[in-house]
């Protein structure tokens, strides 16, 4: 039962970041990658993962240290639940990432590759976005001073 919840995990998240990557401009992805409730069902089956290594979990959290950690993903629940976590903050991480580049303009295509290296690597996608973030906003800035100026 694990396993499958493990797999799950992904599966709950994956029609957001196909909306978001295949159907950037649609309203209904708009709306749905402003929600936060998206990560809720992800937030559910944490719960459900965590609670039988409740114990295990809170000693990694509060008391962190390697060998505590280690057998905590050594938990069937505890890697799932981990993993559930990873999830969600990558989704939030994505839908934010979403909106910024719709805000600044930033093509698609340039977002969909970035937005699949999050999924995969998020600390290597965010970074990337970040630089690409910067650039856009100062276009941008310089856009809206182009046009001041020209009023």
């Amino acid at each position: 039962m694990t396993g499958f919840l493990f797999e799950l995990a992904f599966l709950l998240a994956a029609p957001v970041w196909l909306l978001m990557i295949l159907a950037p401009a649609w309203r209904i992805t708009e709306r749905v990658a402003a929600s936060p409730f998206t990560v809720l069902p992800l937030l559910v089956l944490w719960a459900v993962l965590a609670a039988p290594v409740l114990p295990e979990l809170w000693t990694a959290v509060s008391s962190p240290d390697i060998d505590t950690f280690r057998d905590l993903t050594a938990l069937a629940g505890g890697a799932g639940a981990i993993w559930a976590q990873v999830i969600a903050w990558d989704l939030l991480l994505g839908q934010w990432m979403y909106r910024e580049a719709r805000r600044l303009s930033v093509p698609p295509l340039l977002m969909a590759p970035l937005l699949v290296l999050t999924i995969l690597l998020s600390p290597v996608g965010l970074p990337l976005f970040l630089v690409v973030r910067a650039v856009w906003a100062a276009r941008k800035s310089r856009e809206q001073s182009l046009e001041h100026a020209l009023r």
